[in-house]
């Protein structure tokens, strides 16, 4: 074993990096072991210097993270601050003063990933982000790596322990929305403010890293549609159940049938209670994976929290460490398919669509008429009525998003449509 310790930088001592200060220190000869050489923590960037931080010398804290970054003497720097900018700034003057980068950022990831792999080629050095994307989850060196001679075609999954939590919480007791939230929040799930969860800029992100690296194209966070789940209620719930489902806020990155193009998607949909998310239940993510030859696959397990982002962080880094011992470096961006990513109008899916419409004769068949003008086959209705009023349930069978936006467009238009209730996807199918 090498002596002469391989020195580590950490940008951000919060949650996430605290635990990851912590794990060096208690498992440092095991770490050592593992990678051929002991990991010194050279320094750590905060901005909050007089906070107390059990366990770490204080002569390491800085606030001067640039400075830090600029040594010239890290093997690592491991960054956990999030956020766009100064992550950016500090990533790329790692690189260009001799450090590989270990990350947990996925906005940055999915806004500028081309540009970071890029100045880590430039300057022979690595860039690892497993903690980016499914907390505690191997997922994105299984798809990098293990199944780089298969061809994947669909990966789908639960990436965001917040919604999940809420939408569970609604599916098994029946709660609102609002009341699922204020649970969440109460136990430490969901922010002060959660607006990067439930409106699903969190797992949007967090597809587009995953879209990228299973086709091998790039795939930015504005090339992902993304839909909220604030507007999910305890009616599209029990409709769901009527049909033998439960709602999940789901990531969807699809390879077009023709091969031609992909699609990258974050959106609540109805998936049956026979698919293996529809058991994903708390704050926990799954990752649905089909390919090939490998078929089906499915990941589980916490995707959040300092303890287990912390454990996809120290993962990355004994990898990064072996390389540099080994004078090489790890897969760097593979986008060599140049792929198109089509928009949300072509993207194929069933539908479920509550109407509320007058109970008199006529009504079913004018309804029909539109979805058949449209090219939108239907699947099933359902009508229930009562003094006048009446609620029209229909289930399409696959077709196209533009499509069905057409159909809902014409519906509004009937005298005998009083309104859309509410519109879901059925997925998992």
């Amino acid at each position: 074993m090498r002596t002469r310790p391989l020195k580590v930088a950490l940008l951000g001592c919060g949650v996430v990096g605290s635990e990851v200060a912590r794990i060096m220190t208690t498992h440092a000869d095991d770490l050592a072991a593992r990678i051929g050489a002991p990991v010194e923590l050279a320094g750590v960037a905060v901005r909050r210097p007089d906070r107390v931080r059990e366990g770490i010398d204080k002569s390491l804290i800085t606030t001067d993270a640039t400075a830090l970054v600029k040594r010239g003497d890290l093997d690592v720097v491991v960054e956990v601050i999030g956020g766009i900018e100064p992550a950016r700034t500090l990533i790329t003057t790692a690189f260009e003063h001799g450090a590989s980068v270990v990350s947990a950022n996925k906005a940055l990831l999915a806004q500028d990933g081309a540009a970071l792999h890029a100045a880590a080629e430039e300057h022979d050095r690595d860039l690892y982000y497993e903690a980016a994307v499914a907390g505690a989850i191997p997922l994105i060196r299984p798809l990098r790596e293990s199944l780089a001679g298969d061809k994947i075609n669909r990966v789908m999954g639960i990436v965001n322990g917040t919604t999940n939590f809420i939408l569970d919480k609604m599916d098994s007791t029946g709660a609102g929305y609002q009341e699922a939230l204020d649970e969440a929040t109460a136990l430490g799930y969901a922010e002060a403010d959660p607006t990067a969860d439930v409106e699903g800029f969190d797992a949007a992100a967090k597809a587009a890293i995953l879209a990228g690296i299973a086709f091998h194209t790039r795939v930015r966070l504005d090339d992902v549609y993304r839909e909220g789940m604030t507007e999910v209620t305890a009616a599209d719930f029990a409709s769901a159940k009527e049909m033998g489902c439960t709602i999940k806020l789901l990531a969807i990155c699809e390879r077009a049938a023709d091969g031609e193009s992909v699609t990258a998607r974050v959106h609540p949909a109805m998936i049956p209670l026979t698919h293996p998310l529809a058991s994903v239940r708390e704050a926990y993510n799954a990752v649905f994976v089909e390919s090939d030859a490998a078929g089906q696959l499915m990941f589980y397990g916490p995707g959040a929290g300092g303890a287990p982002t912390a454990s996809a962080v120290l993962g990355d880094l004994v990898a990064v460490c072996r390389n540099k011992l080994a004078g090489a470096t790890g897969p760097g961006e593979s986008a060599y398919t140049r792929l198109p990513v089509s928009p949300m109008g072509e993207v194929v899916t069933r539908y479920h669509i509550s109407l509320d419409v007058a109970d008199k004769p006529g009504v079913l068949a004018q309804v029909a008429t539109v979805f058949a003008e449209h090219g939108v086959s239907i699947d099933t209705v359902r009508q229930q009525g009562k003094d006048g009023e009446a609620s029209l349930v229909v289930v399409t069978h696959r077709a196209a998003d533009a499509a069905l936006t057409g159909t809902v467009d014409a519906l509004r238009q009937l005298d005998t449509v009083r309104g859309v209730a509410s519109i879901m996807r059925v997925e998992g199918e």
